[in-house]
């Protein structure tokens, strides 16, 4: 279990702020990740293991519907899709742009199908899928990307706590790091 993120669940709730229900358990942490095909980074598991908050943005694992989680879970993804058809986002990886609107977005679909998954936390910040412990914890919101905390502890100790978000960790997973964007935050 990640030290990280079991005192990071200690702090969100010595904060009173939401609600923290128990624990998901193994067999629910082993059902979700079948049911959705993401795996936890290993301090959100560690986080969500030590209680589940609920409420205020927070995803319910255990009472929102799967349409719901779902949805969440193809956020980051679909956000990128919608700055491709309306506010020409393109990734330099991908090649050169089709000119067709149609081939543009299939192809943005295929490229999107193979990066990594994330993980909402709360709201719009995300952590990727399977990722070590200490990842910062990223802003996603169509194709505007920034960091919001250098990991999950400073997330609960900056963000929620205060509402102040540090800026000076370096993503490292593949795609949503080359999106990050100085001095942002949402």
């Amino acid at each position: 279990m990640s030290g990280l993120g079991a005192t990071a669940a200690q702090h969100l709730a010595a904060l009173g702020t939401v609600a923290v229900e128990p624990g998901l358990s193994d067999a629910e942490f082993a059902g979700i990740e079948e049911e959705f095909g993401v795996a936890f980074a290993e301090d959100h598991r560690a986080f969500l293991a030590a209680g589940m908050p609920v409420g205020d943005t927070w995803p319910n694992w255990r009472g929102d519907g799967r349409r719901s989680l779902a949805a969440r879970l193809q956020l980051p993804v679909d956000g990128i899709v919608f700055a491709v058809e309306w506010h020409g986002f393109w990734d330099d990886g991908w090649g050169v742009r089709p000119a067709r609107m149609r081939d543009a977005l299939r192809s943005a679909k295929y490229h999107l199908a193979r990066v990594p998954r994330m993980v909402p936390v709360r709201s719009h910040h995300y952590l990727p899928a399977g990722s070590p412990s200490g990842h910062p914890v990223l802003s996603i919101y169509q194709a505007d990307v920034s960091v919001c905390a250098a990991d999950l502890l400073d997330y609960v100790d900056g963000v929620v706590a205060h509402g102040q978000a540090r800026r000076d960790a370096v993503p490292t997973v593949a795609f949503w790091s080359d999106q990050v964007r100085v001095g942002g935050w949402g």
